[in-house]
């Protein structure tokens, strides 16, 4: 076993942790804050031409005010699908439609709403903090696996293990300032 491998182990380490840092960011982008975001539709499926498609493959979304997002679709036929995609989406929002595009009024948050979505972001994180634990569980179970083999000496585990418990705890700790940006958009704190 060589230098080769253990770098080839924490670049794999890596990049999944990073996948879960980024589908959290992601995740928590979706969160409403009462404040417009094209991200928060990201998640919206419509139905259109036979299956189901994001909402940003149908339609352009922009922001001509703080709490207003604009719809326009590229084809003006698929405007019933697209304000049924939102309603049914579990945003809470009501688009009204003029026929040539729909606009979203984001309707502000109550006190009690902001702390129901904090709850769930908090979930959410949690979720992704689980997600990058496993991955370290993975890859030390790997590396406990090439000390039995004698694929690597003890002190090349140790130094392993350390290296694999600071890339946990930075992506972690990537999670928790997501966590407590939104957190801060959400109720202000």
């Amino acid at each position: 076993m060589d230098v080769a491998d253990l770098k080839e182990l924490f670049a794999e380490v890596k990049k999944r942790m990073d996948a879960h840092v980024e589908f959290a960011r992601k995740e928590l982008a979706g969160v409403r804050t009462g404040r417009a975001s094209t991200s928060m539709l990201e998640g919206v499926q419509v139905d259109a031409y036979g299956s189901r498609v994001p909402l940003n493959q149908v339609a352009t979304l922009s922001i001509p005010e703080p709490a207003l997002i604009v719809c326009q679709p590229f084809d003006p036929s698929i405007m019933p699908a697209l304000d049924r995609a939102i309603r049914l989406s579990d945003l809470g929002l009501n688009p009204s439609s003029d026929g040539k595009v729909l606009r979203i009024p984001i309707p502000s948050l109550t006190e009690e709403r902001r702390k129901e979505l904090s709850r769930h972001v908090h979930k959410m994180a949690e979720e992704g903090r689980n997600h990058v634990r496993v991955v370290r569980r993975d890859a030390n179970d790997k590396l406990k696996k090439m000390l039995k083999d004698h694929e690597i000496s003890e002190d090349d585990e140790k130094r392993a293990l350390d290296e694999v418990q600071k890339l946990t705890d930075l992506h972690v700790k990537s999670i928790d300032e997501l966590q407590a940006k939104k957190d801060q958009e959400l109720l202000g704190k």
